[in-house]
């Protein structure tokens, strides 16, 4: 593998991202906020992601090329560069000083590329394989075994592997991988606040006599979005008036959508939401929002939410409970158990609750995840540390 030194010179660090969807969430995010961050660093970041057009264009997090790439069939809109010969001649035109993947499968092969033409490169890794592979229905030592096969490719593959928490380290440490760095992500701690509850939006999903749940994620099999629904039919089967706001979209939708009518449980399903700001006002005005994917490795909506002073029910078996800390609550991954924890928040003083949510997400913030992954790139750190809006 290319051994990373460091550079204080600008860098050209281009960025590849597969499974990337105009309805995506954390991901889109994620490398919104960190192109942004290396921009303001003096960097120059460009993003190669995969689109129904070809299209060239300078955003605020840099240049951003779309590539046409075809659909993946039953995920909702994925697309993926499948065009080997096209992405490594952009590669070529665009000589990066580093390469960091946001895929560690259908785009490993950029890592040999990176090898071969002495370019310095790093794989991110946002969810876990092993986790991935046990929510498409393989049993834990199958998934374990073929997760390790993946992994110890992709170590020696790339000359780091970038995991945002402990958690996603573990399966990379299980295999003795030694190039692995640690780098959390952020939330937007001045987009995202308190202030953002809005009682009339509120008083449309829910009556004052009312929980409202909200979930935000993408309706997919490794989401595990039904366990949210499951909350809401427990905590309804035991007499408490709950309803629950779906914000999110994906393949499995139209199955949730139905067993919703035939269960006659209060859920609204918004689809996927575009406006940043009606999403935080909605975060902001629950009373508790629910995480119930198993295979997260961040988790940046369910930081999103705290951020607005929202608590949180996450999976026990996600890096969740390692972002949320004491001020949400840890669940095993069935709707009681989810429904047991939404209790438990709400026998909590609401200032207190909400203060503490608040409180934990202010440890977030995008300026520290920058910092950490310009390090992972041996690149220049800012004079001033980043923050979304300006420096500080």
């Amino acid at each position: 593998m290319t051994a990373l030194r460091a550079d204080t010179t600008p860098l050209r660090i281009v960025r590849l991202a597969n499974f990337v969807a105009p309805a995506s969430g954390g991901l889109r995010t994620a490398l919104r906020e960190l192109g942004k961050g290396y921009r303001a660093a003096g960097h120059e970041p460009v993003l190669i992601v995969p689109g129904e057009h070809a299209d060239d264009r300078d955003t605020e997090q840099g240049r951003v090329i779309t590539l046409p790439g075809p659909l993946l069939p039953g995920t909702g809109g994925y697309r993926v560069l499948t065009d080997k010969r096209r992405v490594a001649a952009v590669l070529e035109r665009l000589a990066p000083d580093r390469i960091e993947v946001s895929d560690r499968t259908t785009l490993r092969w950029t890592g040999k590329w990176a090898r071969r033409h002495r370019v310095p490169a790093v794989m991110v890794s946002h969810e876990t394989a092993d986790g991935v592979l046990r929510t498409w229905g393989l049993s834990e030592g199958a998934a374990r075994r073929a997760a390790d096969a993946l992994n110890i490719r992709t170590a020696h593959t790339y000359a780091r592997v970038v995991c945002t928490t402990e958690f996603a380290e573990r399966e990379f440490v299980r295999i003795g991988a030694r190039n692995v760095v640690r780098a959390p992500l952020g939330v937007d701690l001045v987009e995202r606040h308190p202030a953002l509850r809005d009682p009339e939006l509120r008083a449309r999903h829910a009556r004052v006599d009312e929980t409202l749940l909200v979930t935000c994620t993408r309706l997919s099999v490794e989401k595990r979005p039904g366990t949210a629904l499951d909350a809401l039919e427990s905590l309804v089967r035991r007499g408490r008036k709950a309803v629950l706001v779906v914000a999110g979209d994906g393949p499995l939708r139209p199955r949730l959508e139905l067993r919703a009518r035939e269960r006659h449980l209060p859920v609204t399903f918004l689809g996927h939401v575009s406006d940043r700001a009606v999403l935080g006002a909605l975060q902001a005005s629950a009373d508790v929002c629910l995480a119930p994917g198993p295979a997260e490795t961040f988790g940046l909506a369910a930081l999103e939410a705290m951020a607005c002073a929202t608590p949180v029910v996450v999976s026990m078996s996600s890096a969740l409970p390692e972002v949320v800390g004491s001020a949400g609550a840890v669940a095993a991954d069935r709707g009681d158990a989810f429904a047991d924890a939404v209790e438990m928040l709400l026998g909590l003083p609401e200032r207190e609750r909400r203060e503490a949510a608040r409180a934990r997400a202010e440890c977030f913030g995008w300026g520290a995840a920058v910092d950490a992954f310009l390090a992972a790139h041996d690149a220049s750190l800012p004079s001033r540390r980043y923050v979304p809006g300006g420096v500080a």
